[in-house]
């Protein structure tokens, strides 16, 4: 057997994955759906991650930091407020400053079109990485010492261990009986660029309105991500507007926080829902990313918690062979299950009632959210756990999230 794991998706976490495990001393085969040049993008493509502090510190860890600093904006301050339509803002707010964190910034802002070109460019500088590109794993068999695949070009593989981190939709899931549970929030995310008459000053705001919340992330020194979910039949009309009459809305929402702004590259919308998949893990089979949760972007977190579960992954398998374990033995497989899914579900299901509770027009929920904010904004104790959380350096943190090689 020549590969020790393979890994099905080409995203972000499974190059990521692959990287870790590979600099560890893994023979590893990632598996992208998709060919060669498909997120080659020049413009912003809709898809800009707010990369918490460790999380960077993964990317550092990796040796591909280095490669897309430039291209990051580091989060100087969060912004937090309860507003309502038309622009006005009630005055119960929270405000996060990067002096409230010891370490450094609460993370960075980085486009995917960046971050995805140097992940693909780090493997392709691997040797123990083979990456096939525009091909798709179609079947698995999990036997008592491998794992084997058969892939849309008919070519089969085999390995210790596959690790799917194929999206929402896993075939890896579902092709090894993990059933999911999920629902849909009758939200849809209007997602676009902004070039701003004035600097940012690297300041993030998250503005919940009824119909869902409005997320503005700075990227580079003049423009920002927009992330508005919005009602479904709101969206859908919303979306459909000429550009001059999205903007108008959009600013009577958000202009009193950005200043005078304007349209720039192209506009995106997707659905939003949770979706939990039951177990991490199946014989031979571990899951990671999306694959293995799916949740509200309402607080940035989706490629965050997909990177913890790089680390915690990496890191158990790799203990596992210095313990010369089988690294995909049901009790090694089952250690990162309770490293992560706790943390990734509760994280998940905290999101989706945080945006119950803002995504409505009840003045009763209105009075309730307005005394918790007063609370966090007074408690020293509440802010700085929240601060921590938001840079992902609470909790056990794996050696990557730490800035460790493994």
């Amino acid at each position: 057997m020549e590969q020790d794991v393979i890994i099905a998706g080409g995203g972000l976490n499974g190059p990521a994955l692959a990287l870790a495990l590979a600099q560890a001393g893994f023979h590893v085969t990632l598996v992208d759906a998709r060919p060669d040049g498909a997120r080659a993008a020049e413009g912003f493509d809709g898809r800009a991650y707010a990369l918490a502090l460790a999380s960077q510190r993964l990317l550092a860890a990796l040796g591909v930091w280095p490669e897309v600093a430039r291209e990051a904006t580091a989060i100087e301050a969060i912004r937090t407020s309860d507003g309502v339509p038309q622009g006005a803002s009630v005055p119960f707010f929270l405000s996060f400053d990067r002096g409230e964190l010891d370490e450094g910034p609460m993370g960075f802002l980085l486009e995917d079109r960046y971050l995805h070109k140097a992940l693909v460019a780090a493997i392709a500088a691997e040797p123990k990485i083979r990456r096939l590109s525009g091909v798709s794993v179609v079947a698995q068999e999990a036997g008592p010492e491998a794992i084997s695949v058969t892939l849309s070009t008919g070519e089969g593989l085999s390995a210790r261990l596959l690790v799917g981190c194929d999206g929402r939709g896993s075939g890896v899931a579902g092709r090894a009986g993990i059933r999911r549970q999920g629902w849909g929030y009758g939200q849809t995310a209007l997602v676009n660029a902004l070039q701003l008459d004035a600097p940012h000053s690297g300041v993030a705001h998250q503005v919940f309105l009824p119909g869902g919340p409005v997320a503005i992330l700075p990227l580079s020194r003049d423009r920002v991500s927009i992330v508005w979910s919005e009602e479904e039949r709101a969206a859908a009309r919303i979306r459909d507007l000429p550009d001059s009459d999205y903007l108008d809305l959009l600013m009577e929402k958000i202009g009193h926080l950005t200043g005078p702004a304007q349209l720039t590259g192209d506009r995106f919308s997707y659905p939003l829902s949770l979706s939990l998949a039951e177990s991490y893990i199946a014989p031979r089979v571990a899951l990671a990313g999306d694959a293995a949760h799916g949740i509200h972007p309402i607080a940035g977190q989706g490629l965050n918690l997909g990177l913890r579960d790089v680390a915690a992954l990496a890191e158990v398998l790799a203990d596992a062979r210095a313990r010369g374990e089988d690294l995909a033995a049901g009790n090694v497989l089952e250690r990162y299950q309770t490293w992560r899914r706790f943390d990734a579900t509760s994280l998940a299901l905290g999101m989706d009632v945080v945006n119950r509770l803002f995504s409505n027009h009840s003045p009763l929920a209105r009075g309730l959210r307005g005394l918790g904010m007063r609370a966090v904004a007074a408690l020293d104790a509440p802010r700085r756990s929240f601060i921590r959380e938001a840079a992902g350096l609470s909790g056990e943190l794996p050696r990557l999230l730490q800035g460790r090689r493994l």
